[in-house]
């Protein structure tokens, strides 16, 4: 096993100002996995899993300093993210750093981290788009910005704000929050409940107007695996590609589920060549013997299947 520290006795047994001593000087190098099928919380507040970074399977991995934090203890979890940061060389994951809202907070957590090596920030209960251009403001330009969709206004106005920044790349549904934000029943989340499906139906849509990865909500019973290979497979046949994940278990599935299909790429590839050889002949609808009809929209689609590949290969 591949760790960060041999040992974590020591670090455990300083208070977090002590921790700080500990700091090193490494940035770790950007990541090569491009990739975003699943996308697993940590604890900060759990040494283990900071001291696994460099080895999980997880295409990205947020370093939680929100609600899951109680607020006597968010200064710990700071100091241990950085703390670990400061010492990984490398991680195969895209690690992402969710902060609190920046007036609660967040503003002072990203200039606090901003120096050590990690690749996005991504903020939490957005409300306006001058929250994120603040927090553009506040990052280097190697760092991207996320958000965590969460709020009543951010579900109303996402696809507005596409051109915000090239750095703005990724929206994360919050559903939870979301439902309670708009005073509608958490219990409303089943496969078969309407009032889901157009949630995510209209977050989806609306991320990708505005320019953004769509990463679908966590599945918070980690023990029912049953239920939320249920909940990707209906994700994925919409259209989505990324899923949050609560443990080992639920990336595993996230990353087989949402995985680019070998058969959906080579038919892809098909359709491109063969749309391409009939149009340089002015023949921009035609039958396929393997495929059926080909026109312009189906040729349009084998190109964002062939993208998509591109962008995660």
């Amino acid at each position: 096993m591949i760790v960060i520290f041999e040992e974590l006795e020591k670090i455990s047994s300083l208070s977090p100002e002590e921790r700080v001593s500990l700091f090193g000087n490494v940035k770790k190098s950007p990541p090569s996995n491009r990739l975003h099928r699943s996308s697993m919380m940590l604890n900060p507040l759990n040494l283990k899993h900071l001291n696994r970074l460099d080895e999980l399977e997880a295409d990205a991995v947020t370093l939680n300093l929100e609600d899951a934090i109680a607020p006597s203890r968010k200064k710990e979890a700071l100091i241990n993210i950085a703390l670990f940061l400061s010492h990984l060389e490398s991680s195969p994951s895209f690690v992402i750093v969710r902060t609190n809202p920046l007036d609660m907070g967040g503003r002072e957590e990203i200039e606090f981290l901003d120096d050590f090596g990690f690749d996005a920030v991504r903020i939490a209960k957005v409300r306006r788009v001058a929250e994120i251009e603040e927090a553009l403001s506040l990052v280097g330009d190697d760092k991207e910005i996320h958000i965590s969709l969460e709020t009543a206004e951010a579900f109303r106005d996402l696809s507005k704000w596409r051109g915000v920044d090239s750095r703005f790349t990724t929206a994360n549904l919050g559903i939870l929050d979301l439902l309670a934000d708009l005073k509608l029943p958490q219990n409303a989340l089943k496969t078969d409940n309407p009032l889901a499906m157009h949630i995510l139906s209209r977050f989806l849509t609306d991320a990708s107007i505005a320019g953004l990865r769509a990463v679908s909500f966590m599945y918070q019973d980690y023990r029912d695996t049953t239920g939320f290979e249920e909940w990707c497979r209906i994700e994925k046949s919409m259209g989505f590609g990324s899923k949050a994940c609560m443990g080992p278990a639920q990336v595993k599935i996230a990353n087989e589920i949402f995985g680019m299909e070998r058969d959906a790429l080579s038919r892809a590839l098909e359709i491109k060549e063969a749309f391409e050889k009939n149009s340089a002949s002015d023949i921009n609808g035609f039958m396929h013997e393997k495929y059926g009809f080909i026109d312009e929209p189906i040729y349009k689609d084998a190109l964002n299947t062939i993208e998509a590949f591109e962008k995660g290969r």
